[in-house]
């Protein structure tokens, strides 16, 4: 669970200094009408975030196995209009949502690393995947928004 740790670290370093450099008009430009600009790809990952949180936390004390409930991701960017919120809250809102991911990390023993899930096609996995995915997942949109 370090490497992951550090990698969540890693990542949250390089998108707050890849960030800080871009432009307004780079960072609500929409490719086309129908995908996210790299502001709203940064709301996703707060969505993505405060969803996964809780996942974390609530698989800690509820019925095991825990079953993963999805969320309407599409949604959820229209309805917080990232598109139309200050970057630099934004920001502070997803390291924010990450340090405390990065805290629950920590916590995690082989035990709870353990605790089994069931995913939203049925299939059955543990803690220790959830958020090794979620740091993926959080990596596959950073590349987005440093290569885009």
């Amino acid at each position: 669970m370090e490497q992951t740790i550090r990698k969540l670290e890693q990542l949250l370093e390089v998108g707050v200094d890849y960030i800080g450099r871009c432009s307004q008009s780079d960072l609500n430009d929409k490719p086309n009408p129908e995908k996210w600009s790299k502001k709203e790809i940064i709301g996703h990952l707060i969505d993505s975030g405060i969803n996964n949180l809780q996942r974390f936390t609530e698989i800690q004390f509820e019925c095991k196995p825990y079953r993963i409930r999805k969320y309407n991701q599409d949604e959820l960017v229209i309805a917080n209009s990232y598109q139309k919120a200050d970057i630099k809250e934004i920001v502070g809102a997803w390291v924010a949502v990450n340090n405390r991911i990065q805290a629950l990390m920590k916590q995690q023993s082989e035990e709870t690393l353990g605790f089994e899930i069931v995913l939203g096609n049925g299939a059955v996995s543990d803690l220790k995947f959830l958020m090794e995915d979620y740091v993926e997942h959080l990596e596959h949109h950073l590349k987005q928004i440093t290569k885009g």
